[in-house]
């Protein structure tokens, strides 16, 4: 989407993308080594009686999917960060997770006419319609970069 198209108040959906329990662990060896989310077996035994996904590939798989769905031919360059990430629920293998996307304001910088800023809430639901993800998060779009901003 390019930064015209987007509104306040506008919601982007991204269909569920199902979590193997391969991929969980996988990623979690490389950035998120903890037993609960490495360990089949000893995460059986733990507070959470199986295996969970680590939070980041729960962030890593909404930005993707924010991306599939609103970024991908934008003028969007990055972020100056996140306002808020919370992780309602733990993610397990095999959950199928969606993304709904809540755009709380665009605008112009008022110091900056070729900057636009793009706040935003990203909720993730797992097949249940549990939320197990929120992130409040900004986008940054260089509006020199397209005549139709």
């Amino acid at each position: 989407m390019k930064f015209s198209e987007f509104r306040n108040g506008m919601v982007i959906r991204h269909e569920p993308v199902v979590l193997s329990e391969e991929e969980m662990i996988a990623y979690a060896k490389l950035y998120d080594p903890q037993w609960f989310h490495t360990d089949v077996a000893k995460a059986q035994e733990g507070r959470w009686g199986g295996l969970i996904g680590s939070g980041w590939l729960t962030c890593s798989l909404a930005m993707r999917m924010t991306v599939h769905a609103a970024l991908h031919d934008s003028e969007s360059f990055g972020s100056p960060g996140v306002e808020r990430i919370r992780w309602m629920l733990p993610v397990r293998p095999g959950d199928a997770l969606r993304l709904e996307i809540t755009v709380d304001s665009v605008r112009v910088s008022s110091s900056r006419e070729d900057l636009g800023i793009i706040r935003w809430t990203w909720r993730m639901y797992n097949q249940r319609e549990e939320q197990v993800l929120e992130v409040e998060a900004t986008s940054l779009f260089d509006l020199a970069a397209s005549p139709n901003s």
